[in-house]
């Protein structure tokens, strides 16, 4: 402040001190209350239209001038929470690339994600192929079906050829979050035998499975042995994870996909390193602790409702209630959203900054801010019926 006032940037006219600049003359104020007053009408009034940090400063500095005044809007601007839901995240997305335990055979480690936006075809009108991608040997398989048919169909297709997957890899669908571990589990399930009469055809894909690890009297081997190699995965081998099995007819198998196997396993760790290299270039590291108060991306909600152009980037603001891993955190949602799913990656969230109530009195207390979601339950059941007209007149035809 001496050293300005050496410079004679100050000017007394009229009762009131006036700071020069080059090309400017502004007053000069230290009343706080006045400052707060300038702020809020330099940005949020609808006369300044919640304008970027650059734009507020131009229009503040040409009415008044207090000291560190640059740093004060700069900061106040940060904390608008009208511009932090709208404006989208920039610099780099969070989320660093976290190894996943590579696979030691075929078929233990699967991706599994929907193709979707087809055309009906087949005779049953397929509208979505599901794509089942081995992480090991890099096979995949594509199977047409419903997208409401999932757990049924790895049940039927997969499950006697592969065995059962240790590892399952998926997006945040909630076919997959929910709905598909929920008929999985009821399918591997002990099935009651008064049922076997009118279920029979349920099994079939169990009893498949059953007969190829089950050691024939006329090879002593199992079916799965003499055709892969080694015995499928069973539900109950998950017991024993630190048990190493070597069938002795397998033995030379083993050795001679041994190096085979190696080369692959080194494969996959020089390709990790060099994608999450790259991947790690863009992306910082999420640093968040449990009770942060964080932004969620509203590309989470598909069905708010509104027009498109006005929706937020952000909705919250919500509370941290669990870490998962280093990529996703798990939310507190309100009972307003109460299905949705609480988990979200950090390449969807940002973290809140809260407004200091004794600094910026003048803005108003921020309400938990939650988007108006349109009732899903009439839109599936439209789905549905649209899908099953689309069926029921193929199969006519």
């Amino acid at each position: 402040m001496k050293k300005k006032y050496d410079e004679g940037r100050f000017h007394l006219l009229g009762g009131i001190i006036y700071h020069r600049t080059k090309h400017t003359c502004v007053m000069k104020d230290v009343d706080r209350s006045l400052i707060n007053i300038e702020q809020k009408e330099g940005h949020e009034s609808p006369f300044s239209g919640n304008m970027s940090e650059d734009r507020t400063r131009e229009r503040i500095k040409t009415c008044l001038w207090w000291l560190m005044w640059q740093s004060n809007v700069a900061e106040y601007c940060k904390i608008c929470y009208r511009c932090q839901k709208a404006n989208k995240s920039t610099g780099k997305r969070l989320g660093n690339m976290i190894k996943i335990q590579e696979p030691s055979r075929p078929w233990e480690n699967v991706h599994i994600d929907w193709v979707t936006g087809l055309p009906p075809g087949g005779y049953r009108s397929y509208n979505v192929c599901l794509v089942i991608f081995d992480r090991f040997s890099e096979t995949p398989i594509f199977l047409p079906c419903h997208k409401d048919d999932t757990a049924l169909l790895i049940w039927n297709r997969l499950v006697s050829w592969t065995g059962i997957f240790t590892n399952i890899i998926s997006d945040q669908d909630p076919e997959f979050t929910s709905e598909l571990w929920t008929n999985i589990h009821q399918i591997f399930g002990t099935k009651d035998c008064g049922g076997f009469t009118h279920d029979w055809c349920n099994i079939l894909p169990e009893l498949e499975l059953a007969y190829k690890t089950s050691i024939d009297a006329s090879t002593d081997q199992t079916p799965a042995i003499l055709e892969k190699g080694w015995n499928l995965k069973l539900p109950q081998d998950s017991l024993r994870k630190d048990f190493v099995e070597i069938h002795p007819t397998a033995a030379s198998f083993k050795g001679m996909i041994e190096k085979a196997r190696k080369n692959a396993v080194r494969c996959m760790e020089d390709s990790f390193a060099y994608a999450k290299d790259k991947w790690d270039k863009s992306h910082a590291t999420a640093d968040f602790e449990v009770g942060n108060l964080l932004l969620v991306s509203t590309t989470s909600f598909n069905n708010i409702k509104g027009c498109k152009k006005l929706k937020d980037s952000f909705s919250g603001h919500f509370a941290i209630k669990a870490l998962h891993g280093g990529n996703s955190v798990e939310v507190e949602l309100s009972e307003k959203i109460s299905n949705k799913h609480p988990t979200f990656p950090v390449s969807l969230i940002k973290p809140y900054t809260s407004s200091d109530a004794e600094r910026f009195p003048l803005r108003n207390k921020v309400p938990q801010v939650i988007p108006s979601i349109e009732p899903s339950g009439i839109k599936k059941i439209s789905r549905f019926l649209k899908e099953r007209k689309l069926r029921t007149n193929k199969v006519r035809e």
